[in-house]
């Protein structure tokens, strides 16, 4: 296998260019080509990400892959990461914060999502990624276009920053940027890969529990952080992205 390959902005839009049109699994034997292990796959257990975790595995991309466990997760979703384990044959590595639930709550106060939410992701969610990313040089995701208005205009592949100034870039592949959400749930099904059954019980994004609520018809992040101005929980917006030599 190659070493890992170090692209500017330039080529990360030439690529991006190329890649829009190419079918997943030809951008997934790209990137193992390219950077190895030292790329790995972080899932929260939505549809897409699973669809892409199992591609791997059928093309012998022996991806890591990882997932950002905040101490908040709903029981369904934590069950489910052992039923995927037991299915793909892999290990899933859990990302957890330094702060536990409890030591959050005598820090900050108890129940920190209902009145700082930004805070409360950025401590559970955030640091830890930047923490992981910072041992890896390419990040792929699960993210598609159509999840959300501020999803619509994502690259299959960009460039970010990981810290001020001179320092780690982060290659970030999302391979499954063009797939529709019938096609996700055609393919989970057509595999019989498990999946979270809240999905069968109405909830369309699923994250932490006291964040995520049953809604009808709303697009596929709605039901997140409800009464509150905010969609994201900050691990695809903290960085900046690079978009020329000089960045």
């Amino acid at each position: 296998m190659q070493t890992t390959i170090t692209l500017t902005p330039d080529e990360v839009r030439s690529l991006d260019l190329r890649f829009n049109d190419l079918p997943t699994e030809e951008i997934l034997a790209w990137a193992w080509k390219s950077f190895g292990l030292r790329a790995a796959i972080g899932t929260s257990f939505q549809g897409a990400g699973l669809v892409m975790i199992h591609l791997c595995r059928l093309n012998h991309f022996d991806f890591p892959v990882f997932t950002l466990d905040t101490g908040l997760l709903f029981p369904e979703t934590v069950a489910l990461k052992k039923a995927l384990e037991d299915f793909f044959g892999i290990n899933i590595e859990s990302v957890e914060p330094d702060l536990t639930v409890q030591g959050q709550a005598d820090t900050y106060g108890a129940e920190l999502w209902n009145h700082d939410p930004d805070l409360c992701c950025t401590l559970r969610k955030v640091l830890p990624l930047k923490d992981k990313l910072s041992t890896l040089d390419s990040w792929i995701t699960g993210l598609r276009r159509q999840q959300s208005h501020t999803r619509a205009g994502i690259g299959v592949i960009e460039l970010y920053t990981l810290r001020d100034g001179p320092g780690h870039d982060i290659v970030k592949l999302n391979p499954m940027a063009n797939w529709s959400h019938e096609a996700v749930w055609a393919y989970l099904r057509q595999h019989k890969i498990p999946y979270n059954p809240l999905h069968d019980r109405g909830y369309c994004s699923i994250g932490c529990q006291p964040c995520t609520r049953v809604t009808e018809g709303e697009g596929g992040r709605a039901g997140r952080w409800m009464g509150f101005n905010k969609v994201e929980c900050g691990i695809h917006t903290f960085m900046p992205k690079k978009v020329d030599s000089q960045s």
